[in-house]
């Protein structure tokens, strides 16, 4: 029995089809887990729509992605001096986000990040008269640009890429081709007109495998049920059940992610007062799984354990079974499956 990860085929695919037809040129992106579904299914996934080139995190997923994957892989961390080398064939193209980083590639493929509004890493506007030189002994695939999500300032993203584009124009570096990410479709039509002889070419990685939410489901498999009465103690801590109920083990523990969470940008009054209440809740040893019975999210009885969860029912609710499954609410970024089963 297993953290199963549920996908509804025809509906996943045919979304992803609908965002290639928005974004002509897409690089799909593959880092990290693999947005949940791991590397070797979305490198299949992407050979199988006829993308040329897949973006991953670093050049060790490069490595590992190079048998599954036929085409370019470009590497998105970029290089540094005196990084660990690793083995990769010549249609990996690198990132690189410096002068001397251009330098360091001679006879590489590379592509040259330029420092938006997001101050992450790049190039900047006064090392652009040096990068001239620097690229005759490299094989220039394009420059990037990797904006922002969110532009509370009402700041407009094309116009920022605009100014880019007039910079290295200026500069007379060759704009053949420009990787950028976060634009929307309209966006991104744009910068195509006003740009016809330079190649756009969005890199996108959560809109395409996880822009439609009713696509997936985690479940989880219930494992054991135990019936216990108030004041009954129970666990690694010995600590007493609250009322009575049953103690469900399900299959998907911290070893699968689950209890593990990313920290959140909270906007507005409402979500942060939530995220208050959880935060005091937890301070008393409540804190709310994301596993699904009967309608409500279920309390953890006590953290989950490496590979499984403890969860409690009270006696109000349906007794669950074991081999029932739980739906589990569960980011797919930091989740691991045990089995994916296509549907």
């Amino acid at each position: 029995m297993a953290l199963s990860l549920y996908v509804d085929t025809t509906r996943w695919r045919a979304h992803q089809k609908s965002v290639i037809d928005q974004f002509p040129g897409l690089v799909p992106v593959c880092k990290g887990n693999g947005y949940g579904f791991g590397h070797e299914r979305l490198s299949e996934e992407t050979s199988r729509f006829g993308s040329d080139m897949l973006a991953v995190g670093t050049t060790y997923e490069a490595a590992r992605i190079k048998d599954w994957f036929g085409g370019d892989l470009l590497v998105l961390t970029p290089f540094r001096r005196g990084e660990e080398p690793v083995p990769l064939p010549d249609r990996v193209i690198r990132s690189v986000s410096s002068v001397d980083g251009v330098y360091a590639l001679v006879g590489a493929r590379v592509v040259i990040e330029c420092m938006s509004s997001m101050k992450r890493h790049g190039v900047s506007e006064q090392d652009l008269s040096q990068l001239t030189g620097a690229i005759d002994d490299v094989r220039l695939e394009g420059f990037a640009l990797h904006l922002p999500l969110d532009r509370t300032d009402g700041s407009d993203a094309v116009e920022e890429v605009i100014g880019w584009m007039d910079r290295l124009r200026a500069a007379r570096l060759p704009l053949h081709t420009m990787f950028v990410s976060h634009l929307r479709a309209e966006e991104l039509s744009r910068l195509q007109q006003q740009f016809p002889q330079t190649r756009f070419r969005a890199r996108i990685g959560t809109r395409l495998w996880l822009g439609d939410h009713e696509a997936t489901e985690y479940r989880g498999a219930v494992l054991d049920v135990t019936r216990v009465s108030k004041g009954d103690r129970f666990g690694y801590r010995q600590q007493k059940a609250a009322s009575d109920g049953w103690l469900v083990v399900v299959a998907g523990g911290t070893s699968h992610g689950v209890g593990l969470e990313a920290p959140k940008a909270l906007h507005g009054v409402m979500p942060r007062a939530k995220g208050v209440a959880r935060a005091g809740l937890a301070t008393v040893n409540r804190n709310l799984s994301p596993f699904v019975w009967a309608g409500k999210q279920r309390w953890f009885a006590e953290p989950p354990h490496m590979q499984v969860s403890i969860l409690f029912v009270p006696s109000d609710a349906q007794e669950p079974r074991v081999g029932d499954e739980l739906v589990a609410h569960l980011r797919h970024t930091t989740t691991q499956f045990d089995r994916l089963v296509d549907r």
